[in-house]
């Protein structure tokens, strides 16, 4: 099955400067769950996605994004808008936190304290979107015909679980006895987003879970080691949850899955470790139709030998160019890798290389600014759009 676009972006990007000093007063990380947004920043980005979208569709760029305006940062706006939770600002690190957690231990490097997260301590129920209203703010800035040409990006569920010390994503006033009875109601209310922003449009998700790739980390594994905690059935358990999230999902609303190692100020990633550990189980144990996975860097991230495990049917976006770094690829450097990548697949499928190259697109490795104040070290705005129309116009070459 073909990907939705051959030429594709993850949905971050460079926030313009008037966007940046609006946020200026919210862009602490101890702010970045705050829904005390002021009106006149909700109007300078109503404004900046406006902009940018017409950027898009001026430079034919596809999928059109709302750049994640709206976001202090790629996973903000969710789980501190459904009953149940309750932001903290200053959790101690690294007492609050898994053992050897990357994210923290990295911040902690940096000279930070504290980091905020969203714990449970009531039950998880959906009472009202936390997205639907900026998905409106791209839909309407669309003609009815181009709103299937637009993606949405949304966080995984298990981003504040995994991050947390064990025992304490959710409270006991919260009345869960497990994670598993956390999970079951969390899954609900990401089912009911994916319904309620099918039912307003929305024919593109991709859900960011760069942390199912701390799986692939000694690091990490370690830290679980030290907590008691068992890796592999954690990630099942993860994996469970992305599952029962999906089943009863629209039969035409497109659901993709993106995983990184981090992309965070100065080209800041946490991890480096190649798929092979988790490859047979996400491509094979989890009903995601499409993976966004990057592949610019063999020492980060490994080779495409992981892609063997991909099954006839579903599709990789390979992630071959930086969004870490402002020098332009070779064009003929990136058609090689996809042909590589390409051979992989047609090799273990049993499949000509015409045939494997259908299941494949190009995309950037990551955003371009997953935190809104920061994106990678040395890239300008200027040159996040060369990049994005390199990717263009490197997929209508291959895919003619």
């Amino acid at each position: 099955m073909a990907p939705p676009f051959r030429a594709d972006h993850i949905g971050s990007l460079l926030r313009p400067q008037s966007l940046l000093e609006a946020r200026s007063s919210l862009s602490s990380p101890s702010q970045m769950y705050s829904l005390d947004i002021p009106q006149s920043v909700r109007d300078v980005e109503a404004q900046a996605i406006r902009e940018v979208v017409e950027m898009q569709l001026e430079k034919d760029i596809r999928p059109i994004t709302d750049g994640e305006y709206a976001r202090h940062i790629y996973y903000g706006g969710f789980f501190e808008k459904l009953s149940g939770f309750e932001a903290k600002s200053d959790l101690p690190i690294p007492d609050a936190f898994r053992t050897d957690f990357p994210t923290t231990t990295g911040l902690a490097r940096m000279g930070a304290r504290t980091r905020a997260a969203v714990i449970c301590t009531g039950k998880i129920e959906y009472t009202r979107s936390p997205y639907l209203s900026e998905w409106l703010t791209l839909r309407d800035n669309l003609p009815h015909h181009l709103w299937r040409d637009a993606k949405f990006t949304i966080p995984a569920p298990n981003y504040q679980h995994i991050q947390l010390k064990p025992g304490t994503a959710w409270t006991q006033e919260s009345g869960y006895t497990s994670d598993q009875e956390y999970f079951s109601d969390l899954a609900k209310c990401y089912a009911a987003e994916l319904r309620i922003l099918y039912d307003a449009g929305l024919r593109n998700i991709q859900v960011d879970d760069p942390h199912l790739t701390y799986f692939c980390s000694s690091q990490f594994l370690g830290g679980c080691k030290k907590d008691g905690t068992d890796a592999d059935e954690l990630l099942d358990l993860y994996m469970r949850t992305h599952n029962q999230l999906l089943a009863n999902k629209p039969e035409n609303l497109h659901v993709g899955m993106h995983l990184c190692r981090g992309n965070m100020s100065g080209s800041t990633h946490w991890v480096s470790g190649s798929y092979e550990r988790i490859a047979y189980k996400l491509f094979n144990e989890t009903n995601y139709q499409t993976y966004y996975l990057e592949f610019d860097d063999v020492e980060r991230v490994g080779g495409f030998e992981p892609l063997r495990f991909l099954p006839k049917g579903k599709n990789v976006v390979l992630g071959l160019v930086s969004t870490k770094k402002p020098e332009l690829e070779d064009p003929d450097t990136i058609k090689e890798k996809i042909s590589a990548a390409a051979a992989v697949i047609a090799s273990a499928q049993g499949i000509t290389q015409d045939e494997a190259m259908e299941c494949l697109a190009l995309s950037p490795q990551c955003g371009f600014s997953s935190v809104s104040v920061a994106g990678g070290k040395g890239m300008t705005m200027e040159r996040m759009w060369q990049k994005l129309q390199l990717v263009r116009d490197i997929s209508r070459q291959v895919w003619k």
